[in-house]
């Protein structure tokens, strides 16, 4: 009896088990191998904040989410169509998000009685007829990797770690994904272990056989090609986005670059990245602590580097003081923030846009500063790019947002052609008869970059004020107010050098959503469904929050209602209130996992209602 192909426009898998049944690299595997196979892909890696939390409990999850499909992939999918669980916990922590009629991929041999305990089963889900509602594949993997390799001759406690990738290979072939990517992938990592090698491209194969020829597998599934432009396309997480826009940001400005950090998850991938684009002259610290990361980066502004330190909510908290002292120098310096949910030591590998307030007025005194967010993981390229240009241009420290969904997500990027890259370049002082260190463009108001050791443009720099133009210490008071007016005008100029807010729908009427920093994908999903509905419904999504795009206060009085979707209590709606006061509607979702397209759908649905109710 042959196999039932079925055509799908998307698919949402996750792979979930213990932190060390290699969730995560399965999981980067079948999204690498979507994008070579042609479909957009977004992912959702979703790990406990322990090392190795013990094995067989609810909150050991580990799990990988892939939303891949046709066109339109701007989330990593609100529900899960096929769920790959290697053990009980993974079933029970997961089964709430799998679509009814959803496909179980099981490992029986994660069903045992010590399993089940672990995760609160009084009777095994596979057999006791619960999972009704699904299509369940129970495998013990580990007997059919044995049966299937017992003429390989590769040692025991090899064959037990590759349960994973039998399990990739049964689903490589539910979707007719192809197994070059990841042979190619096998035999790159593990180039010299000739044993290792053997056995998981076999099991690769053999999970794709075994689903080939086993009566149980009657469906296979087809998502066709996305109709991407044409181009170079590689994955690309935030993190590695953000690493690659600094290298990039750098070249084009011929300058060093440098980066001071400290590791801290979300964040340390970034540090992780830069540290192989050592051919390209990139300088990096990793730093005793936090407070030492930025002050090392400042040094390195100083003496004529495009400076860079990277961090999460706790490492942003220790490193006020010395932000200050990037405002107070005026010198180039760009923070990247991949915030996560908070406060305190908070949950540490869950995502929260719980920094906006923080980045906007978590330094003492009056210290105002480019807030920049990144959309999604190929923005963080971009965005990066523009905190470097307007650090450089403006003579400021620049504050670019992240967040752990984003950063350590990844998508399809296509690779930019170089001179489609913006412009970013390096003004120095050089006439030194003219020199003054605080003397400033009239356009810009950035002072001038003299670097040290030049004759004749010997300077003072540091965190007391500065008298205007000779850079003096100064404490009078007429001096103190000028310089702090100046310093805050420098910023709002900023605003006649970013794009304005663009409108999606219609550019009048009653209801418009704005999204700022990652709940782009859930906001654009619902904002597409419900046009194609045929809701009347307005959408901005904001990259530069500080200062704001000059014409966002007339786009808000154009609307009767706005709408904003963000994970904290509030932060964009109390900063829009308090700017163009008007009313600003609320969605809030504080819980350390991202928006799902449909909460917001059924959201902004009701508002719609409610106003038909009114009129």
């Amino acid at each position: 009896m042959g196999k039932i192909i079925e055509h799908l426009e998307e698919a949402t898998i996750r792979f979930a088990g213990d932190s060390g049944d290699g969730m995560q690299l399965v999981g980067t595997q079948f999204s690498d191998t979507s994008g070579f196979a042609g479909n957009e892909v977004n992912t959702f890696p979703d790990y406990p904040s322990e090392i190795r939390a013990p094995e067989g409990t609810l909150y050991g999850v580990s799990a990988f989410q892939v939303h891949f499909g046709k066109e339109h992939i701007h989330t990593t999918g609100d529900f899960i169509d096929v769920l790959v669980a290697m053990n009980a916990s993974s079933l029970k922590v997961n089964k709430a998000n799998l679509k009814i009629g959803g496909v179980i991929l099981a490992n029986t041999e994660g069903f045992d009685v010590r399993n089940l305990q672990l995760a609160g089963y009084a009777n095994n889900p596979l057999e006791d007829g619960s999972l009704a509602d699904y299509t369940v594949y129970a495998i013990n993997m580990a007997h059919e990797i044995k049966s299937q390799l017992s003429d390989i001759d590769v040692p025991t406690k090899i064959l037990a770690k590759t349960k994973n990738i039998f399990a990739l290979g049964i689903t490589y072939w539910l979707f007719n994904r192809p197994l070059e990517p990841t042979v190619e992938w096998i035999n790159r990592k593990f180039k010299g272990k000739d044993d290792v090698v053997l056995a998981n491209v076999h099991v690769l194969r053999a999970g794709w056989n075994f689903a080939e020829k086993h009566d149980l597998f009657q469906k296979q599934y087809v998502i066709d090609k996305s109709p991407l432009p044409r181009g170079r396309y590689r994955s690309l997480t935030g993190n590695q986005g953000v690493a690659l826009g600094l290298v990039v940001a750098a070249r084009k400005a011929r300058l060093p670059l440098f980066l001071g950090s400290y590791p801290i998850t979300p964040a340390t991938e970034i540090l992780q990245a830069i540290s192989g684009y050592k051919k390209y002259g990139v300088r990096h610290l990793q730093a005793e602590d936090e407070i030492a990361g930025i002050c090392s980066a400042i040094g390195a502004a100083i003496g004529g580097s495009l400076a860079a330190t990277t961090t999460s909510g706790p490492g942003l908290s220790l490193k006020t003081e010395a932000m200050g002292l990037a405002v107070m120098t005026e010198l180039p310096l760009v923070i990247i923030d991949v915030q996560r949910a908070g406060p305190s030591t908070g949950l540490p590998t869950k995502p929260e846009q719980s920094d906006l307030l923080m980045a906007m007025f978590g330094r003492h005194g009056e210290a105002p500063m480019p807030v920049l967010a990144a959309a999604s993981p190929s923005d963080c390229f971009a965005m990066t790019l523009e905190a470097a240009r307007i650090a450089l241009k403006y003579m400021t420290p620049v504050l670019l947002l992240s967040d752990g969904y984003i950063g350590q997500a990844s998508e399809p990027w296509r690779v930019p052609e170089a001179q489609a890259l913006p412009d970013i370049t390096a003004d120095f002082a050089t006439d030194r008869a003219a020199f003054a260190p605080y003397r400033r463009d009239p356009e810009t108001l950035r002072r001038l970059w003299a670097l040290p050791g030049f004759q004749g443009m010997e300077h003072r720099i540091g965190g007391l004020e500065k008298e205007d133009g000779s850079g003096n210490v100064s404490h009078d008071p007429a001096n103190h107010e000028r310089m702090v007016r100046i310093r805050a005008e420098k910023v709002e100029r900023i605003a006649n050098d970013i794009p304005e807010a663009q409108v999606e729908g219609e550019h009048a009427g009653d209801l418009l959503m704005i999204s700022w920093g990652s709940t782009y994908g859930a906001a654009k999903t619902a904002f597409e469904k419900l046009r194609v509905s045929g809701q009347k419904l307005s959408h901005v999504h904001l990259r530069h929050l500080n200062p704001f795009p000059k014409n966002l206060g007339d786009i808000l009085k154009r609307f009767k209602r706005v709408v904003v979707p963000e994970l904290n209590s509030g932060q964009l709606k109390w900063l829009l209130q308090a700017r163009y006061l008007k009313p600003v509607i609320g969605i809030g979702k504080v819980q350390g996992k991202p928006f799902k397209s449909v909460e917001l759908e059924n959201e902004l649905k009701a508002l719609l209602v409610e106003d038909e109710v009114r009129v």
